[in-house]
């Protein structure tokens, strides 16, 4: 098969193709649509699991592919419906041919009115073809536009991270690079942005443009535009392609704003309050959290209703509570901050001794880090003060945490309350607040 677009036979194979592309479209559209419905529900909750437990770059991923594949499955979907109408009136073409408005027996007025605007059968037949087309192109196009401006903001976010906040650069690298790249991007993508939403108004003046170019060139490979430029020109200059864009862009706000909406059935009730004296959340309770969204509050209990003479209480981890550690134990604080991307592929030493003493050395850290835990963490349940010695563990779910047990004797049958309280610094005084406060019963076996 030749491949040189300038051939006849080239482009006679294109004219096939195109004849013959609706039903490649359905063929990607069906299994797509399978695919995205199965994938939404794990985004959604990664999303929520990587926010909860605050990894930034990998909450980014899961909020990217989520859009995508929201986006993905309104298009498809739309596209899958329409392309059902437009095989719907092929073959009432088939059996009806044209419409015959004679045969209606309308009055002129009516008359008139449809013939200028349906026209005939087969001019709507024909737009039905361009909307599933365009539609179909535009899906994959809006794809490429969310990748883009995740990877603009990633730039914007990684300058200023690793050059400008970079404490192991000379000051004069971190200001006088870092800070003209974080301009040049916000800039560039200002920019870039009225441009696209111009459809290229600052390519058109001689002199704008030469000012735009640089920014142009540096975004083009910024976005991965190259990849997907000849598409976006070739809507541009269509003017169908324009209607389409402009039509679908309020029909995404719109489902945005309804997104958001909820129906609230009372004045003082809710479904989502922390619990309290008055309430119980269920992320405080360990077999209520029955599904994989369900995500544990900063303290969690067996259940509500307690049976056993002592209570096992798991505190999950978070960059948040390392944060509060080194607020609390200053020397516990690295000068280089390891959290975050890292890999372990080039990590390797053949020294075995080096390996034994840096083992023994995290072994001592861990173990002050856990002593700073559990003297800055006790309980108290109704006004009754408990001690917790906390070891280091995961839960059923691999969630890395806090666990420990508290001897109920001398707790009377009944409700109670459970409350962790934190201490912190706060200049030269150490302060305690309440962290949690969960509501629980308590009878004896």
């Amino acid at each position: 098969m030749s491949t040189d677009y300038k051939s006849p036979g080239f482009k006679k194979l294109l004219d096939s193709l195109q004849q013959q592309s609706w039903e490649l479209e359905l063929i990607i559209s069906g299994f797509a649509i399978f695919g995205l419905f199965t994938a939404y529900e794990p985004l959604r909750i990664g999303a929520e699991n990587a926010q909860n437990d605050q990894q930034i770059y990998k909450f980014v991923i899961y909020v990217v592919a989520f859009i995508a594949c929201s986006i993905l499955l309104f298009n498809l979907l739309l596209h899958v419906v329409l392309r059902g109408l437009w095989i719907g009136a092929l073959g009432l073409r088939y059996v009806s041919g044209d419409i015959e408005f004679d045969k209606l027996k309308y009055s002129d007025r009516f008359k008139n009115y449809l013939k200028k605007k349906i026209i005939s059968f087969d001019r709507y037949i024909a737009n039905l073809e361009n909307y599933c087309s365009v539609l179909f192109a535009i899906s994959f196009l809006l794809i490429f536009h969310v990748l883009a401006l995740t990877l603009i903001i990633l730039s914007i976010a990684l300058v200023a991270n690793f050059i400008i906040d970079n404490d192991k650069l000379p000051e004069w690298v971190s200001n006088w690079l870092g800070i003209p790249l974080v301009l040049f991007i916000t800039f560039g993508m200002l920019l870039t942005f009225i441009d696209f939403i111009t459809q290229g108004i600052l390519k058109r003046n001689k002199w704008i443009s030469k000012i735009y170019f640089p920014f142009y060139w540096a975004f083009s490979f910024l976005t991965l535009s190259f990849l997907y430029r000849p598409l976006v020109y070739n809507f541009l200059d269509n003017k169908f392609g324009k209607r389409i864009i402009f039509l679908l862009t309020p029909i995404y706000i719109l489902i945005l704003i309804l997104s958001g909406l909820e129906y609230r059935n009372s004045n003082y009730l809710e479904k989502d309050g922390s619990s309290s004296t008055i309430y119980a959340n269920k992320e405080n309770y360990m077999d209520m959290m029955t599904g994989d969204e369900d995500y544990p509050g900063e303290a969690v209990i067996p259940s509500k209703v307690i049976t056993t003479k002592f209570l096992p209480i798991f505190m999950p981890y978070s960059e948040n509570v390392e944060d509060r550690i080194f607020e609390y134990e200053a020397s516990l604080k690295l000068e280089e901050d390891r959290r975050g991307l890292t890999s372990t592929n080039f990590q390797f030493s053949t020294n075995w001794s080096d390996r034994i003493t840096t083992r023994r050395q995290k072994d001592s850290i861990r173990k002050h880090y856990l002593q700073v835990f559990n003297e800055t963490h006790f309980f108290k349940v109704d006004s009754i003060a408990l001690d917790g010695d906390f070891i280091i563990t995961t839960d059923v779910k691999n969630r890395l945490g806090f666990e420990t047990y508290l001897d109920l004797n001398g707790i009377g049958d009944g409700q109670h309350q459970l409350r962790v309280i934190r201490k912190k610094r706060e200049k030269d005084t150490v302060v305690e607040v309440i962290q949690e406060s969960i509501p629980f019963w308590y009878f004896k076996e």
